[in-house]
């Protein structure tokens, strides 16, 4: 039967169409219910439909092939949205179902893999970071909180980049730990509530937050090639820009008791917690030098400097 003979004679009947697409009819009669399909009536009320339906409804078949949910398609169908749009929504979704299954899996070998002793205290652990999505905004939301001083999106989100990794699309189970250790790290109270006395303090004292910032970060670029050949922390051109941009900061100059008040108001960065959070990041990304561990050598090189 051909698309051209069956309608001219007043349209194609759902046996016909069925029988061209390979579409059952019940499910013809289930598109044309929800709007997918707009077939005629016959004088004795029975669906007609013309030829173009036979390549609406194999696109719509191919399209549930897919996967696509009947809005997405009927949205395709409308012009509402193109086909390529369509699809990469839909690719989308489902990058993202699967990164979720992959950090399901990697938790539960991570619970497996673990003592039998252990598996309760793991099983806790875990319990902070469900997925990766969650588990990267609640450490988002740590870093967020520091930022006490007004500053430009941009720098924000360079910030956030450099502090917050994102989630393995496909983590190992040491790499769901660690990320589920981070977000336990940054829930201890009484480091936030360090954290929120320092933010303070150096809202009180920094009075150019962007200089700082933008000295220290040329400092750890300077400072980076040397921590990762392995060179013990001390003068130079990365200490001398480490200091300029806190003086910079405070309206201040270099001198021995300066470098000393650096020391003091950054003592919370040598805490334990925060040294721990930045071997977890190590973990987590693979980077060779973080951005805790540079900041690290600065203050132990500045800390010989002082005599």
């Amino acid at each position: 039967m051909t698309v051209t003979g069956a309608t001219g004679a007043g349209g194609l009947g759902i046996g016909d169409l069925a029988a061209l697409t390979g579409v059952p009819v019940r499910t013809i009669r289930f598109y044309c219910d929800e709007g997918i399909l707009e077939p005629a009536r016959s004088a004795g009320g029975h669906r007609r439909f013309d030829a173009p339906a036979v390549d609406r409804l194999r696109l719509v078949r191919r399209l549930r092939g897919l996967g696509l949910g009947l809005p997405a398609i009927a949205d395709v169908l409308a012009g509402g949205r193109s086909l390529g749009d369509a699809v990469a929504a839909e690719r989308a979704a489902l990058d993202a179902e699967m990164a979720a299954l992959a950090w399901r899996r990697a938790a539960l070998c991570a619970v497996e893999a673990a003592a039998p002793g252990e598996r309760a205290a793991r099983l806790e652990l875990l319990a902070a970071a469900t997925d990766g999505g969650a588990a990267r905004a609640a450490l988002t939301e740590f870093w967020l909180r520091r930022i006490m001083a007004p500053l430009p999106a941009g720098r924000v989100e360079e910030f956030l980049a450099r502090v917050v990794p994102a989630p393995p699309a496909d983590p190992t189970p040491p790499q769901v730990v660690a990320y589920a250790e981070m977000v336990a790290l940054t829930a201890d109270r009484s480091l936030n509530r360090r954290l929120l006395e320092q933010g303070r303090s150096n809202v009180r004292v920094v009075g150019d937050e962007e200089s700082l910032l933008a000295g220290m970060s040329e400092a750890m670029e300077l400072a980076a090639p040397l921590v990762l050949a392995g060179a013990a922390p001390g003068p130079g051109a990365a200490l001398d820009r480490f200091v300029d941009a806190h003086a910079a900061g405070r309206s201040a100059r270099d001198t021995p008791e300066f470098r000393r008040v650096i020391l003091r108001d950054s003592e919370v960065e040598r805490d334990a917690r925060v040294v721990r959070y930045w071997d977890l990041f190590h973990l987590v990304t693979g980077e060779p030098v973080t951005l805790g561990a540079l900041h690290s050598w600065l203050l132990e090189a500045l800390e010989r400097s002082v005599p």
